[in-house]
């Protein structure tokens, strides 16, 4: 009976075993490590051998039982290969326990069983894995630098308006540090306009969700503007909920102020250019205008000469010329401004021109206006045209005058300032020096700041319609400028207002513009002049008023017909019109001048377009008068030019 229990015993133990090793195998074949496991084989060759031994006892058992006793001696073989097969299971657990001690894996309490492969895997995994968090690490560091050193200001909002993040662009940009701004209102960076302006965009993006973009003026720390551009945009959850807004704001004020430059430079440009096209159709039709004014102007004088006991007629004939001189003035004032009227540059003395325009005011300005000139204690001489000093001189006195409708103060200054070149509001700048100073003041309405600053725009003026052209104050800005010099300009409503024009100091020598000559002029003494003019009404008016002044006139009405009456009967004067069809005025001298180096010429013009000399300014030594003249302004300068040493030669024409 003992037997048989111990039979069945192993039995049972050989099946378990084997069960045991089963379970083992299986698992690891299917993970394809049966021969890279190298543990788990040892594990199952164990419970293997375990139970081929308890196969083996059980077997020799159940032959105990059923062999008769004479034949147990053939059981002694089974005994031995029972004996054998219990040491190689021993070798079997020593190579098992081997490899967990290499393995450090112990039987103790919670121990984790891992192979060499496997523990491989895990080493390499957790190897990429630490350097994916020094990545992202180093990324978001580098995200962080980027956001804090970052040139535009990053702002986090909630979606209330409450700061919640703060960089050190925001910083530099409006002035707050960090500890300032966090977890206060948005509306510290703005003034009223700014804050209804952030209340909406807030509404906005609550309402939209979406990015934008927009321009607005904000308030630094210590109250200066500066003008934003803002890029928002929402932040999300994962469930798509707004939990905040990200606001990236660029100061554009450098920008802003570079394209608002741009802007008047571009405002100049097209200005300059429809200057230009008003200064091409001025030039053009200048020439024949002055040629009516002076047709007009002379036999005008004819008319007042000849009708001196008709009281009546003279006063009518003095309301023409004034009209003349109205119509010449603001052809003068145009072709000015526009740069088409020859400059004829001289030595000033700008004590004399304050007392030429103080005389000419005294005797029309009217008795309800104080007139002061206060010249220079000495000589002050400028290089300039003497007629564009009076215009200067003359419109500014006629603005003060109008200025001041119930009476006041004009005063007209000359003296010399020195200027260090930081002075404000001097159009245009001047480098530091010492300049020649005219100042016009009048006690009258003055301007608010907004007229002063639009005065030298062409067209602009505050006067009634029929008043004012808008031309004087940038006429007089146009001489100025070209000049070299500078205006200052100071005006307070109720007070008055003072205009002040630098000039550079001349340093030639030449010789000084005296006021104008007053008498007759000398007679002609049957001297012959060679007239040409294109306009056959003036030619008749120039001959006549030279015949009248004791010359003898012949009259040529273009280049061609002057040429042969030069050469068959000569002349003592060559006075002939600039501009003419075919051959102009300077290539008639020129050819002229060929035959008689010293013939005598003098060039008369309402617009001469640079046609007599290298540029606008008139070339030394170029005998000129302008359209319209008076009969004594002629005689006076035929007078000059025949006793004026001349050209042997006269600019081409262009």
């Amino acid at each position: 009976m003992p037997d048989r229990m111990f039979l069945l015993a192993n039995l049972v133990i050989m099946v378990a075993y084997a069960a045991i090793m089963v379970s083992i195998v299986v698992p690891v074949s299917r993970a394809g490590q049966l021969g890279s496991n190298k543990l788990a084989t040892a594990t199952a060759m164990i419970f293997f051998s375990c139970a081929v031994g308890h196969g083996f006892h059980a077997a020799m058992t159940y032959r105990m039982i059923t062999v008769p006793a004479e034949h147990h001696m053939t059981s002694l073989s089974w005994s031995w290969s029972s004996a054998l097969w219990d040491v190689c299971t021993a070798l079997v657990g020593v190579y098992y326990w081997s490899l967990r001690r290499g393995y450090g894996v112990l039987l103790q309490t919670g121990a984790i069983y891992v192979d060499p492969w496997g523990q491989t895997r895990l080493e390499e995994a957790s190897a990429r894995e630490n350097a994916a968090r020094e990545m992202a690490a180093a990324h978001q560091a580098t995200l962080a630098t980027i956001v804090e050193d970052s040139a535009d200001a990053i702002i986090g909002i909630t979606p209330d308006g409450v700061i919640t993040a703060w960089n050190g662009g925001a910083e530099r940009i409006f002035g707050y540090s960090a500890a300032e701004v966090l977890a206060g209102p948005a509306t510290v960076l703005a003034d009223e306009n700014g804050v209804d302006q952030q209340n909406r965009m807030l509404a906005r993006i609550r309402a939209d969700g979406g990015s934008f973009s927009y321009e607005g003026r904000r308030v630094r720390k210590d109250g200066s503007p500066v003008e934003v551009a803002f890029t928002v945009t929402p932040v999300k959850n994962r469930a798509g909920h707004m939990i905040g807004v990200s606001v990236i704001a660029r100061d554009i004020s450098a920008a802003k102020e570079a394209a608002e430059r741009e802007r008047a430079v571009q405002e100049r440009t097209d200005q300059a250019k429809r200057m230009e096209s008003l200064g091409n159709l001025a030039g053009g039709v200048a020439h024949d205008f002055n040629n009516i004014l002076a047709i007009i102007a002379n036999y005008t004088d004819f008319v007042i000469d000849e009708t001196r006991d008709r009281a009546h007629v003279q006063a009518d004939l003095a309301h023409v010329r004034t009209a003349v001189e109205r119509a010449t003035s603001l052809t003068r004032q145009l072709l000015t401004f526009t740069r088409g009227d020859t400059v004829q540059l001289r030595d000033v003395d700008l004590n004399a021109s304050v007392a030429e325009v103080h005389a000419v005011l005294d005797r029309t300005i009217g008795e309800h206006i104080t007139l002061i000139a206060v010249p220079a204690p000495e000589p002050l001489t400028v290089h300039a045209d003497p007629g564009q000093i009076h215009q200067i001189l003359l419109n500014l006195a006629i603005n003060a005058r109008d200025a001041m409708p119930d009476g006041g103060t004009l005063v007209l200054e000359a003296g010399t300032v020195a200027v260090d070149g930081e002075e404000l509001n001097m159009q245009p700048p001047l480098p530091a020096g010492t300049y020649a100073r005219l100042s016009v003041s009048d006690t009258g309405e003055g301007m608010a700041p907004e007229v002063a600053a639009r005065i030298f725009e062409p067209f602009f003026t505050t006067k009634p319609r029929g008043r004012g052209t808008g031309l004087g104050l940038a006429t007089v800005y146009g001489i100025v400028t070209e000049a070299g010099g500078s205006i200052n300009v100071y005006s307070e409503p109720g007070v008055g207002t003072t205009f002040r024009i630098y000039l550079p100091i001349s340093t030639g020598g030449g010789v000084v513009v005296s006021p104008a000559r007053e008498g007759a002029p000398p007679r002609g003494d049957g001297r012959t002049v060679l007239v040409v003019e294109d306009e056959v009404a003036l030619g008749r008016i120039v001959a006549r008023i030279l015949t009248n002044g004791g010359y003898l006139a012949r009259t040529a009405h273009n280049g061609a017909e002057a040429l042969r009456l030069f050469r068959e009967h000569g002349c003592d004067l060559l006075l002939t019109d600039v501009i003419m069809p075919e051959i102009t005025g300077p290539r008639l001298a020129e050819i002229a001048r060929v035959e008689r180096p010293d013939l005598p010429v003098l060039f008369m013009s309402g617009y001469s377009n640079g046609l007599l000399g290298t540029t606008h300014v008139l070339d030394e030594g170029i005998a000129f008068i302008e359209k319209p003249f008076t009969g004594g302004d002629l005689l006076h300068k035929v007078a000059d030019t025949l006793h004026r040493p001349q050209m042997t030669s006269v600019m081409d024409d262009r």
